[in-house]
């Protein structure tokens, strides 16, 4: 147990309840929207822009860390793509890991898992089928790519749509011998994204079915009081706790979705399982503080 940790968590809470001083705790940092898929369901790969440059990420580091930020997530695009000159991925990771408590990558499997993040999360949308159905051709070399790796804390991310949810058991228990962990979060429907949102019903029902996987032992690592939350949005954002950069260095505080979205009001469809997660802890639910207990480590 990391008593220093601790200890700032503490006075974060404290400054966050008794003082109203709300300062994001999460940060995503896009390094690039380049990707090697062109997945259904992200609009990301039709957003081309300019990476993020090294010396914007010497300058962007420090200045989330004086915001407050002690949880960073490498993102993309494909962020293992990443590249400035001599500079790669694993020099990003080596400057941030000075500074945050702990440093994670989502990824979509398809080049080597050797980043020396504390937490490798990537993303598998279904059994072989439908992944490739949803991603393009990807799901065999994936699979390979992590039972290739030696890196410890692997997790799967799923992202749960209309044509994935009626096999997410199955693919849990394929999973389950292979990662860490099994975080999710729901499709929502970016303006250049194929529409493939769940009715509430479709939702509901899969939600009770990785609540009665994780009770039987599988590594559903979301808490059950955030799935039962997310069967229909019954939970109490706390959108200030994250914030996000972009691959142009501009730094948005609030919702994941905000900025990203022509949605008025994205809420309403949220299926952000990480947002409900961190929201609830900070609401004092033992259950939530034990899942990012669990997925970060970082206490």
């Amino acid at each position: 147990m990391n008593i220093s940790r601790i200890a700032y968590l503490a006075k974060y809470y404290a400054g966050a309840k008794v003082f109203n001083n709300k300062k994001p705790i999460l940060a995503g940092m896009k390094l690039t929207h380049r990707c090697t898929l062109k997945c259904r369901q992200c609009p990301y790969w039709q957003r081309p822009v300019p990476d993020l440059k090294w010396e914007r990420v010497l300058e962007i580091l420090p200045s989330l860390y004086e915001r407050g930020i002690r949880i960073l997530i490498l993102e993309g695009g494909e962020p293992l793509l990443w590249k400035d000159g001599s500079r790669e991925i694993k020099d990003v990771v080596t400057e941030a890991r000075k500074y945050f408590y702990c440093v994670g990558v989502t990824t979509n499997g398809t080049l080597p898992l050797n980043i020396p993040t504390d937490i490798i999360w990537v993303s598998i949308d279904g059994l072989k089928e439908t992944h490739d159905n949803l991603r393009g051709k990807s799901f065999d070399g994936i699979i390979e790519n992590i039972r290739n790796s030696n890196h410890p804390k692997i997790f799967a991310n799923i992202t749960i749509n209309r044509l994935n949810h009626l096999e997410i058991p199955k693919l849990v228990k394929f999973l389950a011998p292979l990662v860490k962990g099994i975080t999710v979060q729901f499709f929502y429907p970016y303006p250049e994204s194929e529409d493939l949102r769940l009715t509430w019903a479709e939702r509901a029902l899969v939600l009770d079915q990785l609540i009665g996987l994780k009770r039987e032992g599988y590594p559903v690592t979301d808490s059950v009081s955030a799935l039962e939350a997310l069967k229909a949005n019954t939970w109490t954002c706390e959108p200030w706790m994250i914030a996000n950069v972009e691959p142009d260095g501009a730094f948005n505080h609030g919702c994941y979705l905000k900025n990203r979205t022509m949605d008025d009001n994205p809420c309403t469809l949220c299926g952000f399982a990480a947002h409900t997660e961190i929201s609830m802890a900070y609401q004092l639910n033992v259950f939530a503080i034990m899942a990012g207990k669990e997925i970060l480590g970082i206490f």
